[in-house]
């Protein structure tokens, strides 16, 4: 078992840049693919970005492409979400979550969940 924390939502402008943290606690010696998912109001979770075991390797939506960064500390238990050039439609409660599957794109394929962190840009 394995519980995740999100840190670093807020309020930020358009073309501005956030960092959102998830810190990860108990079975943490077993490294988990990490992936960030968010939830507009309305709309249903999608899929972010996703991380491997390593960090050597990392899959983006298409929406988020050359703008938002995962990345992994594993000295740290702690997964990042770099986001920047921020636009309205990022808007959304962002949630990171720990699965088995690097190319699982589905919720389904994520076991663990954190609470989730409000991100609101405006425009």
């Amino acid at each position: 078992q394995v519980q995740l924390v999100e840190s670093g939502g807020g309020l930020v402008q358009a073309g501005g840049s956030l960092r959102l943290s998830c810190a990860a606690s108990g079975r943490t010696e077993r490294k988990y693919i990490m992936g960030w998912f968010r939830q507009a109001p309305g709309m249903e979770r999608d899929l972010v970005a996703v991380i491997n075991r390593s960090g050597s390797s990392t899959y983006y939506a298409d929406s988020v492409k050359g703008r938002f960064t995962i990345s992994r500390d594993s000295a740290k238990n702690t997964v990042y979400l770099q986001m920047s050039s921020m636009k309205p439609e990022d808007t959304a409660v962002y949630s990171c979550a720990a699965g088995d599957t690097f190319y699982g794109r589905s919720v389904k394929d994520y076991p663990y969940w954190g609470q989730g962190t409000q991100v609101t840009v405006s425009s």
